[in-house]
């Protein structure tokens, strides 16, 4: 790609990269929606705590992958990570279907979220690499719309599919199989350091894209690495982000992961905890588009603050058993409006606050650190379920989690001033 200006006029990256965050959808749901399914019948030797085990250990992979494997798209460009994390996950996840039992099960979920793990920092850096300034929210947004229409095909795909849970899996990793041969054809090279800045970018307040052309073309190679996010001004940023990050996907994933079961353990029946799956996912695509544009327009930590705040009020409201079937869908479709894309808002201000040489980084320490709270949260909600106590105990843990998301983003400044560069966050 030999400038940005022509990365604008291709649509290809911006559909490929959209396509791998389905497939990232697809990971986000498909446990939630087989797991009542292996309890009830036992398969494989699976019960809540084998559940919960595997829940666990396909997270752990997934943070492994995005600490440890998506910063090195910053060193050696994010079309080849892509194409290589694609290609394992898809591999492993059509190996998951003819698992013989849990253990086994559980490690091609390890290693398939190894590939899962990075792709969703890979393509996020690579979209904000070519944002036009002032548009990082919409960008990001935007992109992770894929996430969640992925995660509502899943859940979707789950009504009719399910309980032939070797099926699910087998169409994921077919899915991947699927996307590789055009990453490889149309997806074009992208390093920040060696793409030149696009003109109008490098005005108005010196953006990080300039910062990095600048850097290049007096011959200093950038330095990539966690350290770097230790050095100044970035440590206050990334703990503040990094807590955010935790309790956003700890919101995530233990929704997607046990909704179904919660609903189950409220009392509605198993048809219904899946059908609130599929609608908690497309208020989530709602809440991306409404959430990028409030966030480039009044900025992004008010809008982020803001999110995460109804975020715990709507679902503390959860814990209360609502009868009515036309409300209960209303309140979970709100909910998901504003849980899911108050994580993505988490990202796009990564995107804007470090410089294009670290944004993968950045975005990778990010959605590593989220990982973790990705683990705790299906791990914390399945212990509620074999203890009998799920329904409300967990919403309430749900709500607590957005409650401490917003206390940490106070920490994190408006701007970040590095190297007589300052790179506002609604820019």
């Amino acid at each position: 790609m030999p400038t940005m200006s022509s990365a604008r006029r291709s649509q290809w990256p911006v559909w490929l990269c959209w396509l791998a965050m389905v497939l990232d959808g697809f990971d986000l749901v498909v446990l939630g929606t087989v797991i009542p399914t292996l309890i009830k019948t036992g398969e494989l030797g699976f019960d809540a705590v084998g559940a919960t085990f595997a829940a666990t250990i396909s997270l752990v992979g997934v943070g492994l992958g995005a600490l440890f494997i998506a910063p090195l798209s910053d060193k050696f460009g994010r079309r080849n990570l892509l194409i290589a994390c694609v290609a394992g996950f898809s591999l492993f996840t059509i190996g998951v279907a003819f698992a013989p039992n849990v253990a086994v099960f559980s490690l091609l979920r390890l290693l398939a979220g190894l590939g899962l793990g990075a792709c969703l920092p890979a393509a996020l850096a690579y979209m904000n690499d070519y944002a036009p300034a002032g548009s990082a929210g919409k960008s990001t947004t935007r992109t992770m719309t894929g996430y969640h229409v992925g995660a509502v095909s899943t859940a979707l795909l789950a009504i009719f599919i399910v309980p032939d849970w070797r099926l699910m899996f087998i169409i994921g990793g077919v899915a991947g199989l699927v996307l590789l041969p055009f990453l490889w054809a149309k997806l074009p090279e992208s390093l920040p350091e060696a793409t030149p800045a696009n003109e109008g970018e490098s005005k108005a307040g010196g953006s990080a894209q300039a910062t990095a052309a600048v850097e290049h073309s007096a011959g200093t190679k950038p330095r990539t690495g966690f350290r770097d996010l230790l050095q100044k001004p970035y440590p206050l940023v990334a703990v503040g982000i990094g807590i955010a990050s935790f309790m956003g996907l700890l919101l995530v994933y233990g929704l997607n992961t046990w909704l179904p079961q919660l609903m189950a353990a409220a009392g509605y029946p198993v048809s219904t905890g899946l059908t609130l799956l599929l609608i908690l996912n497309v208020g989530a695509v709602a809440g991306l588009f409404v959430a990028g544009i409030l966030a480039d327009k009044h900025g992004t930590k008010k809008i982020v603050l803001l999110w995460f705040g109804l975020s715990a009020v709507l679902l503390a409201i959860l814990s209360v058993k609502i009868q009515n079937e036309f409300l209960l869908n209303a309140a979970v479709f709100v909910t998901g409006v504003f849980v899911f894309s108050s994580q993505v808002l988490v990202y796009a201000w990564v995107s804007q606050l470090f410089p294009a040489r670290l944004r993968g980084t950045a975005l990778g320490f990010a959605a590593g650190v989220g990982r973790l709270g990705a683990i705790v949260g299906p791990a914390v909600t399945g212990t509620l379920v074999a203890a009998n106590i799920a329904y409300p105990a967990g919403f309430y843990v749900f709500a607590g989690a957005g409650v401490l998301a917003v206390a940490a983003l106070f920490l994190v400044p408006h701007e970040v001033k590095a190297a007589d560069t300052s790179v506002p966050t609604h820019h």
